[in-house]
C-alpha cells in the first residue's frame, strides 16, 4: 500500500485552483507567460532605445508643423501643451515642455535636414514597435518588401501622431470647455459642480487614451486583430496607463534626490518611463492575444472510421472443372503414346 507523504496533487494546489475559479487571473498568467516566452522584455528594451533616439527629432518636427497649421493660435497651442502635461509624469514635464516650446518657436526653421532626420528616426522606431507588437501575437519576423513596408510604417507613424493629437486635444478641451460652461451658468464656485467637472475630465481622458491604444493595438501589429479584442485591450490599457503614470510620478519623485539624477538630468527619467510604457504596451498586447477568442483553435480528431469486410465472388471454373480438365489432358497424352 502506497505511503501518504502528505504531498497534494497539482490540481489541489492553490494557484491552479485560483486559476480555475477566477478567469481574469488565469488570463493574466497566460499573458505573462506569453510575454516572457515571446521576449517581451528584450523587445521593450529595443523600443526604449529607439524611443529615446527618436523622441526629440519627432517632437521637434511634429510641433513645428502643428505651429504652422494653427498659425500661432495660442489657445489651441495651450490646450495641446496642457494635454501633454497631463500625459507625462511630473519629472518629465520640464523636458517635454522645453522641446515643445523650442519646436513651436522654430516654426518652419527646422529645414529639410531636420525633417529627414525625424522621418528616418520615426520610421525606424515605428518598424521596431510594429515588429515587437507582432511578436506578441506569436508571429515570427518575416522578410517583407522594403518599399511597401516602409510606406506602411510611415503611414502608421502619421496615424499614431494624429491619434495622439486628438487625444491631447480631447483631454485639454474637456477641461477648458467644462470650466467655460460652469462660468457661463455661474456654477464655478459650487463644490459639487467642480467635482462633476473633475469626474467628467477623468472620463474624457480615459476615452482619449482608449482611442490611442485602440489604434496601437488594432492597427500597428502586422497581424489582423479583431475589433472586439482590440477594444477590450484598449480599455484595459487606458486604465492601466493612468496607474502607470501615477507610479512613474512617485518613482521619479524619489530618484530626483539621488546624485545620479542630478548628474544626468531628466534623461534617466525618460529612459525609465519609456521602458515602463514599452513593457506595459507589449504586455497589454500579449493579454489581448491570449484572450480565449484569440487562442489557437484546437483541431478536433476525425470521426471514427467503420471498417466493413467486403467479399467479392468472381465467376470462373470451379475446382471440379479444373480437375476434369487435368484428367482429360492426362488421358489424351497416354493415348498418344500408345499409338506411337
Amino acid at each position: 500500500m502506497a505511503k501518504d507523504d502528505g504531498a497534494k496533487p497539482d490540481e489541489d494546489k492553490l494557484l491552479p485552483r485560483l486559476r480555475r475559479k477566477y478567469g481574469w487571473l488565469d488570463h493574466l498568467i497566460r499573458a505573462n507567460d506569453a510575454f516572457t516566452e515571446r521576449y517581451g522584455n528584450h523587445y521593450a528594451a529595443a523600443i526604449t532605445y529607439f524611443s529615446v533616439l527618436s523622441v526629440i527629432p519627432i517632437l521637434m518636427v511634429a510641433f513645428a508643423v502643428v505651429g504652422m497649421v494653427v498659425a500661432g493660435d495660442q489657445t489651441i497651442l495651450n490646450q495641446i501643451t496642457d494635454g501633454i502635461n497631463k500625459s507625462v509624469p511630473d519629472g518629465l514635464r520640464d523636458l517635454v515642455n522645453g522641446i515643445v516650446g523650442a519646436a513651436l518657436k522654430s516654426g518652419g526653421g527646422i529645414g529639410i535636414f531636420g525633417l529627414l532626420l525625424a522621418l528616418y528616426s520615426g520610421i525606424g522606431w515605428m518598424t521596431n514597435l510594429r515588429d515587437a507588437l507582432t511578436a506578441q501575437w506569436g508571429q515570427e519576423k518575416q522578410q517583407l518588401p522594403l518599399v511597401s513596408t516602409t510606406l506602411k510604417d510611415l503611414l502608421s507613424l502619421v496615424g499614431l501622431g494624429l491619434a495622439l493629437v486628438v487625444s491631447f486635444g480631447l483631454t485639454a478641451a474637456g477641461s477648458g470647455i467644462g470650466r467655460f460652461l460652469l462660468e457661463l451658468v455661474g456654477l464655478q464656485e459650487q463644490a459639487w459642480a467642480v467635482f462633476v467637472l473633475k469626474v467628467a475630465t477623468i472620463l474624457l481622458g480615459l476615452l482619449a487614451n482608449t482611442l490611442v491604444f485602440l489604434w496601437v493595438i488594432a492597427r500597428l501589429p502586422r497581424e489582423h486583430v479583431a475589433l472586439r479584442s482590440a477594444v477590450k485591450g484598449a480599455v484595459f490599457a487606458a486604465v492601466g496607463f493612468i496607474v502607470l503614470q501615477q507610479g512613474a510620478t512617485l518613482y521619479l519623485g524619489s530618484v530626483t534626490k539621488s546624485p545620479a539624477f542630478t548628474l544626468f538630468g531628466p534623461v534617466i527619467g525618460l529612459l525609465v518611463f519609456a521602458n515602463l510604457v514599452s513593457r506595459f504596451l507589449l504586455f497589454v498586447t500579449a493579454w489581448t492575444a491570449t484572450a480565449k477568442e484569440n487562442m489557437s483553435t484546437v483541431i478536433e480528431p476525425p470521426a471514427p472510421v467503420s471498417i466493413h469486410p467486403r467479399v467479392t465472388v468472381q465467376q470462373g471454373p470451379g475446382l471440379g472443372a479444373v480437375g476434369g480438365a487435368f484428367a482429360t489432358g492426362a488421358l489424351l497424352g497416354w493415348l498418344g503414346r500408345r499409338k506411337s
